[in-house]
């Protein structure tokens, strides 16, 4: 009974620091919808994959959110037609890369400065590395899930001035205007995808922020519902886990970087305050194991994982996943056989 309650506890702690989060990066989608000109922004990011995934990685800090609030985000650059590389490096960087997790972790390690900006340097050298990585694909719709599929803006060449009549350009872009008809994937990578106009910008004021507020209550409907399974699995896992099996392997350079990514990964604490938890284990922990924690868990843990599968179909994720994983991995080995 004692685990059960410790297990509610829990859920509802994470449940309540994730949700604003989630709420902020869903604001930010919705207003990407109703009162940015997609083509303005797509064309500002840089044509080389590599520059592209840099860019992306930066976004952070014009969008400060959290891993709750970035997957709302990164899905709406993704069906604007946004680079793979500029739309991963986001998604993989934004929770860590923004000025508000910054000072949280300067606040937190102020009298070890290198950990915060290690922290934010690993952070764009992975999600960069990672982006770049998947700009290979040219088609990113195979790695969707079918509604995110289907709400990419896709024109072939010879249609390239034809009106596209897309749900992304309607209220509600997570599952208004689904078809029952199975999804076509076009195989030619000649025919890219492109944007149009959005004609919502022409609308009046008022008529786009009621727009607003009915994509916001449609996108958190079904955001808001992963979350709370993924926020449950976490407290689950936390609970089921003692923490003295997790601690007991943290004495070498290499149990102790793995000791630490499992513990974010079971923890699933908000990026703006998890540097306060990384924090009390400063005196037995290493650094690159400090780090591994602080990189690792607002790309990959168990509550994030929930809201990337609302994007990405599960090879995508674990795609992700090895790579964020093995780079981290590597780099925070470094710095304990190196740096400490």
């Amino acid at each position: 009974m004692t685990q059960l309650n410790n297990a509610l506890t829990l859920f509802f702690s994470l449940l309540v620091e994730a949700m604003p989060f989630l709420l902020l990066g869903v604001l930010f989608s919705s207003t990407l919808l109703l009162f940015v000109d997609e083509r303005k922004l797509v064309a500002s990011v840089p044509r080389n994959p590599l520059l592209a995934a840099f860019a992306g990685s930066l976004i952070g800090f014009l969008f400060p959110v959290c891993e709750c609030g970035n997957v709302p985000v990164a899905r709406r650059l993704i069906v604007q037609g946004a680079p793979a590389s500029m739309s991963i490096g986001f998604l993989l960087a934004a929770p860590t890369v923004n000025p508000i997790v910054f000072w949280a972790t300067w606040t937190a390690f102020r009298d070890q400065p290198e950990i915060v900006f290690l922290r934010v340097g690993m952070s764009l050298l992975v999600a960069t590395i990672i982006g770049w990585v998947f700009s290979t694909q040219a088609d990113l719709r195979p790695l969707m899930q079918p509604s995110v599929a289907r709400a990419m803006l896709v024109r072939t060449a010879e249609s390239e001035s034809a009106p596209v009549d897309s749900p992304l350009l309607r209220s509600g872009t997570y599952f208004i205007g689904q078809s029952k008809q199975p999804l076509q994937l076009e195989s030619d990578p000649l025919q890219a995808a492109t944007l149009v106009a959005n004609p919502t910008l022409s609308k009046p004021i008022p008529e786009r922020l009621w727009m607003l507020v009915e994509n916001i209550v449609q996108e958190l409907r079904e955001l808001g519902g992963v979350l709370i399974i993924g926020t449950a699995i976490a407290a689950l896992v936390q609970v089921s886990v003692p923490r003295e099996v997790i601690l007991s392997l943290g004495q070498g350079p290499i149990t102790s970087i793995v000791a630490m990514m499992v513990l974010a990964c079971i923890v699933s604490i908000c990026s703006t305050v998890d540097s306060f938890f990384a924090l009390s284990f400063a005196a037995t922990f290493t650094s690159g194991s400090l780090l591994a924690f602080l990189v690792f868990g607002p790309m990959i843990d168990l509550k994030n994982f929930a809201l990337m599968w609302s994007v990405f179909r599960g090879r995508a994720i674990i795609y992700i996943f090895v790579l964020a994983a093995q780079l981290i991995f590597l780099l925070t080995l470094l710095i304990n056989l190196y740096v400490s």
